[in-house]
């Protein structure tokens, strides 16, 4: 009766009937999917009466989620009810006897009212619910004393005691209302009265059994779940986020960063998730403090509109980095925290080279962090070690085919890779690709001509040309050339090898660039890791790896949830080397924080190095694979660099700064700001407003901070602005935030800065030109072989992938400020299948980075009595 009258109303039902022999931890499994499923409303559990000896009838109600409790018999919605709070789902049966006392004429307000019964499922919530409504209540059993002239005194007697003609006609007062709730059926009897039949002479009203509370009941359960649907709808129509700030306890001077972090308690991460419109089966959490979210966000919002996307890119900066990150964290906390927008920051994760090494780590700084800052820069949640592993299993598959079709004959061969088991064999689904790729239309392994086996069976790599290296998430400059096979098992089969970091695998950059589970399986499948002999490319898909990798992977794909020192969300994920990658953090992240935030929030997020290199791949790279259009772009910038370019002191990391850096010199930084202008320019040739951040440093002066504000104005940045977010976290970011909302309401004209159907030449010298400022490009010889190479293979659509020091816009890191008509040498270039672009490598770029003679190793420590770690930063 129930689904009938809900398909009536327009109610779509599922009746999920499970067997008797189900357990209660199966019933217990099949709520949690209920409850995690974002698409049903509401849910009712109905247990046949003898199931109490095998299952706890009140643990099953209390596992039905009090958000689809459309039942009303959730513990925590039974507590609203006791307490007064009537915004829960009431429970269906004593609301139907509330309904129906209104309908019968009775003014519950100062009405005395008897409830016979005191069961949790109606008497109870039924007397709680008459009191709420006013009326003077109270609450008989059989065992009370005087019990018919308890009753013969109320205006309203409830009768939910469940034995047959229990209350006679001489107990009701006349005139009552009486709500008979009834009993079971009796074998032979049909549907019982609890109340004599004399009484219908008496009282004014009662309730017929069955036709009365009965269909009331259904009808409150309908009521409650379309009370659901409202609830889900409005929770998605909800454009703010009831965000629940972390205030910020400043201190004069600024701590170290880890002492500020350690200083925040985060909120639970599920908290968090709350607050920003995740729902519980959407998260899976690594500890309190960080969470996994899943894909599945992005079907369940795919209606909802997009909010704004900035990136936040930097002019070219000193050795010791221009706050990129600091600003990032600060801005989404000013937005979020005090402008009250919807806003997200979606980052790269840190590899562990530089956290051990030099540079220190990329969680932000000063008062602008996101935390816990020990767990962003070690490990995390484990994706950079995924990426590690995935790669490395297909290197050693490689040499492995390398070392199997050097040693075996082609029959051999083929009856290895194609096994009888049982008597029988055939091709797995990654063969029958294989077979596909190479026009061999058989799917019986025995049917293939001795030929045809041969070409499914040998790849011919020629271990000369093989371009995939092994990856190891650590600085080991004796890494960077080897030689492998030196074995005797190996049967003198060497070959050079190139160890690089791990966040250069050409996996990691996919993780970035996939738009979706199934796009990141093809580029995994399409992954070019050496060439055949004839030249040919042979991909991961054809040694048969795609779906080993997908299972290494297959967690790393969802992004890490974590939050600022002030409480605002941040999606932390992948970390693709700025170099010969984009360097930018997930299209995955961006597009599930741009549905989070929705049509009036902000996602922010970084591009690696500065606009030349880091921004210019974020748009024809990132953008072009996304489809996401940026709003605005911040260009971070400091006083401290532009008098570098300027032609101040050298800058080096652990050497304290020359005094020009520390005093006002506006005559230094006037020389540097051609600089600046250079990347207000990159970012205007994409066609978005710019906005100049100055991170500001406590030696900045107002002079030297108006001489670059007035010089951004005329060049075109839609404003300039001061920011002291280091020092005071969200607060000191507000100015700076109100900029870039006004940039974003201005609208883009965004466009690339050059067309794929372009030949791989042209499009290198528009970047060469339009970015760095170069009058002409120089190619090796190689390099020249490889572009017409690739050009017939037809990778020539693909995007360009700049390699090119950061520390100048020209291929030599010494040459500072805004050069221009230089040459740019092209030494050698490479192509990453896989994630969709081709990389020519200017300059020395070394992709297996070294430690220092003193490197941050030293400083590093466990407190082994505190379980605190000592020295990170």
């Amino acid at each position: 009766m129930k689904l009938k009258s809900a398909a009536e109303v327009g109610i779509k039902t599922e009746h999920v009937k499970l067997p008797r022999s189900t357990t209660e931890s199966e019933l217990l499994n099949e709520l949690h999917k209920l409850n995690n499923n974002p698409n049903i409303h509401g849910i009712i559990v109905q247990m046949p009466l003898d199931s109490e000896n095998t299952i706890n009838s009140h643990l099953i109600t209390d596992s039905v989620s009090p958000d689809k409790d459309v039942d009303g018999l959730n513990t925590v919605n039974e507590g609203r009810v006791a307490t007064g709070d009537l915004t829960g789902f009431l429970p269906c049966t004593p609301n139907g006897v509330i309904e129906l006392a209104k309908r019968a004429g009775v003014n519950l307000s100062g009405a005395d009212a008897v409830v016979l019964g005191r069961s949790k499922i109606v008497g109870t919530p039924a007397a709680e619910l008459l009191k709420w409504n006013n009326a003077t209540v109270t609450v008989c059993h059989s065992k009370t004393k005087d019990l018919k002239a308890q009753c013969q005194k109320a205006d309203v007697l409830v009768v939910a005691i469940g034995q047959p003609e229990f209350v006679k006609g001489d107990w009701i007062k006349p005139g009552a209302v009486v709500i008979d709730c009834g009993i079971n059926a009796i074998s032979g009897m049909g549907k019982q009265l609890t109340i004599s039949r004399e009484a219908k002479e008496v009282a004014s009203y009662i309730t017929p059994v069955p036709g009365g509370v009965g269909p009331m009941t259904v009808a409150m359960l309908m009521k409650n779940t379309v009370q659901s649907a409202q609830r889900s709808a409005q929770h998605l129509l909800n454009a703010t986020w009831n965000l629940k700030p972390l205030p910020l306890k400043l201190q004069t001077p600024v701590p170290s960063d880890i002492e500020i972090s350690r200083a925040q308690e985060p909120k639970d991460i599920t908290q968090l998730a709350q607050e920003i419109g995740l729902y519980p089966g959407e998260i899976s959490q690594y500890g309190s403090k960080k969470a996994k979210i899943s894909l599945s966000v992005l079907d369940r919002l795919s209606h909802q509109k997009n909010g704004k996307y900035v990136v936040v890119t930097g002019i070219t900066p000193t050795p010791l980095g221009e706050g990129k990150s600091t600003t990032l964290l600060g801005l989404v906390q000013a937005l979020s925290t005090h402008l009250k927008k919807n806003s997200f920051a979606t980052m790269r994760q840190p590899s562990q080279g530089p956290t051990f090494g030099i540079k220190g780590g990329a969680a932000g700084g000063g008062y602008s962090q996101v935390i816990p800052m020990e767990d962003v820069n070690l490990h995390l949640t484990g994706d950079i070690h995924a990426v590690t592993a995935a790669n490395n299993l297909l290197a050693a598959q490689l040499d492995a085919r390398i070392f199997h079709e050097a040693t075996q004959k082609d029959q051999p061969l083929y009856d290895r890779l194609v096994p009888k088991i049982k008597g029988t064999r055939k091709f797995s689904n990654i063969q029958l690709r294989r077979l596909k790729r190479l026009g061999i239309d058989k799917t019986d392994p025995d049917s293939l001509t001795p030929e045809e086996r041969a070409r499914f069976a040998r790849l011919d790599i020629d271990s000369k040309n093989v371009v995939w290296n092994r990856v190891m998430d650590i600085n080991d400059r004796y890494l960077r050339d080897i030689t492998i096979g030196e074995s005797p098992t190996e049967k003198g089969i060497t070959r050079k090898e190139h160890f690089t970091i791990s966040v250069a695998s050409e996996i990691m950059a996919i993780l970035a660039l996939a738009t979706s589970l199934k796009d990141f399986k093809e580029r995994l499948a399409n992954m070019v890791v050496a060439f055949d002999k004839n030249g040919g490319p042979v991909t991961a898909d054809d040694l048969g790896m795609t779906g080993a990798l997908m299972v290494l992977l297959k967690d790393s794909v969802e992004p890490t949830l974590l939050q600022t020192l002030e409480g605002s969300p941040v999606f932390m994920h992948a970390g693709p080397f700025a170099n010969i990658a984009h360097g930018s953090n997930s299209i995955i992240a961006d597009k599930i924080a741009l549905k989070l935030v929705g049509e009036s929030g902000l996602v922010l997020t970084e591009a690696g190095f500065s606009s030349d290199i880091g921004m210019e791949k974020f748009f024809n790279i990132k953008c072009r694979a996304s489809g996401d259009v940026p709003s605005a772009v911040v260009l971070v910038s400091t006083i401290r660099a532009l008098k570098m370019h300027g032609g101040g002191p050298t800058v080096s990391p652990g050497a304290p700064l020359a005094s020009e850096y520390t005093q006002e010199n506006l005559e230094l930084l006037r020389k540097g700001i051609p600089n600046l202008l250079r990347h207000i320019s990159n970012s205007l040739k994409f066609g978005v407003p710019v906005v100049v951040a100055i991170n500001h440093r406590e030696t900045d002066t107002d002079a030297e901070v108006e001489l670059i504000r007035t010089a951004a104005k005329e060049a075109g940045a839609f404003d300039a602005v001061s920011s002291r977010h280091w020092a005071l976290g969200g607060e000191g970011a507000i100015d700076l935030a109100k900029a870039v909302v006004a940039a974003t309401e201005q609208g883009s004209n965004f466009k690339f800065l050059y067309e794929l159907g372009l030949p791989l030449k042209d499009k290198i010298e528009i970047i060469s030109r339009e970015m760095y400022g170069a009058g002409q490009v120089t190619y090796s010889e190689v390099v020249e072989e490889k572009l017409k190479q690739y050009e017939e293979q037809g990778y020539g659509n693909l995007p360009v992938c700049m390699a090119k020091t950061p520390l100048s816009l020209t291929a030599d890191p010494k040459i500072k400020g805004a050069p221009t008509g230089f040459t740019l040498p092209i030494n050698s270039i490479s192509v990453s299948v896989g994630a969709g672009f081709v990389v020519p490598l200017t300059g020395e770029i070394t992709k297996m980075p070294g430690l220092p003679t003193r490197p941050a190793i030293y400083d590093i420590d466990l407190n082994i009595e505190t379980g605190e770690i000592e020295g990170l930063f």
